[in-house]
């Protein structure tokens, strides 16, 4: 059925009268026509016919015992245009007619009626039906095109992000699957403080480049086994500088955040992290965020200079740090939803991580 032509034979239209000359009347006009009639007598009667049969349109009476065909109208909203309405009435009322339309309906034609009157009016209903018909699926086609667009962009994002930090995790002891890891608990997080997608997006892609710097940081001391000696440290923590000079100056907004991740996430809430010995909500929240999930994941995991730790022992650990390390409001709200992270953790386990070893990362 095109947006311009109404073909009655594959319209099937419900008269809806407690009066039954006046749905007789109705369906003869009608059929004449080509359209396919059927007939109700009352308001549950026309719910019962609509709720078995398809029906492109109701032509109604306004006052019926029992519940009104206004009653019809307003149960039928979801419905429209799914459904088109017109009403039919034997009270020559202004208001009455502008109380149909406001809710719904789309003509109101008075009794007694002539074949022609039902006829246009029948017509011009049927064309706003289609009309808002494919308005609807244009819509639909629309949000699905934006759907698809946003999923690439977020693709796009992520890969850019990945290939940022391929460089430093071949050097590093860290994984592939960690770097994703903290991209997934970050915007988990984000969801739960309900930023808009835009930023639970960007959060997503910019935490995983929290060490980014380490590029710049020493084979030796980067892969060392054993415990940093003190010049050792301070070379290891330029790394957070290092990180920031890397993604500074660029005007994508998820590698902004990535460069303030990148120098703040070892500040600490008391102030007695670093580089810069910020505290509390001077350190930006991206950077506090991954902080702590970033504390999460690398305990809870196998690294070839320690054992996974139980997830209890995780939990008591940075539960110990609320308020002088980590946020203690972020803490608080970890803690709360940590299934949501235990169940990202333990469906994106380490490359290569034997059996048992998965198995000790469970909780106790």
């Amino acid at each position: 059925m095109s947006e311009s032509q109404v073909v009655p034979g594959r319209i099937t239209i419900l008269s809806v009268d407690d009066q039954a000359l006046v749905r007789v009347a109705l369906s003869r006009i009608l059929e004449n026509k080509g359209f396919q009639c059927l007939q109700a007598e009352s308001f549950d009667q026309a719910m019962e016919t609509l709720n078995s049969q398809a029906v492109d349109l109701v032509l109604c009476d306004v006052m019926m015992p029992g519940r009104s065909g206004l009653d019809l109208v307003a149960a039928l909203a979801a419905r429209i245009p799914d459904v088109a309405i017109v009403m039919v009435s034997s009270a020559d009322d202004t208001d009455l007619a502008m109380e149909c339309l406001e809710k719904g309906a789309y003509g109101y034609v008075l009794k007694p009626f002539k074949a022609r009157e039902i006829l246009i009016q029948v017509d011009g209903a049927l064309r706003r039906r289609m009309l808002e018909l494919d308005y609807r699926d244009r819509e639909r086609v629309l949000a699905q095109k934006v759907r698809e667009q946003t999923a690439e962009i977020r693709e796009s994002r992520d890969e850019i992000s990945f290939r940022l930090v391929a460089a430093s995790e071949q050097r590093d002891t860290e994984t592939g699957t960690h770097i994703r890891r903290i991209g997934l608990y970050a915007s988990e997080m984000a969801c739960l403080l309900d930023w808009n997608e835009e930023a639970v997006d960007c959060i997503r892609a910019a935490a995983p480049m929290h060490d980014i710097g380490k590029i710049g940081v020493p084979d030796r001391i980067l892969q060392k086994p054993g415990a940093l000696d003190e010049a050792e440290w301070e070379l290891m923590k330029k790394h957070t500088e290092i990180g920031a000079k890397i993604l500074h100056g660029s005007s994508v907004p998820f590698i902004r955040m990535g460069a303030q991740i990148a120098v703040s996430h070892h500040e600490k809430w008391d102030g007695t992290g670093y580089p810069n010995g910020l505290r509390s909500t001077q350190i930006p929240i991206e950077a506090r965020i991954t902080s702590l999930v970033d504390v999460y994941d690398a305990l809870s995991q196998k690294r070839c200079y320690k054992k996974a730790w139980p997830e209890k022992e995780v939990l008591n650990f940075m539960a110990e740090r609320r308020g002088t390390h980590l946020d203690p409001d972020l803490m608080d709200l970890f803690l709360k939803h940590v299934g949501v992270f235990r169940e990202i953790r333990e469906s994106n386990p380490d490359e290569g991580t034997p059996a048992e070893d998965r198995e000790f990362l469970h909780p106790l």
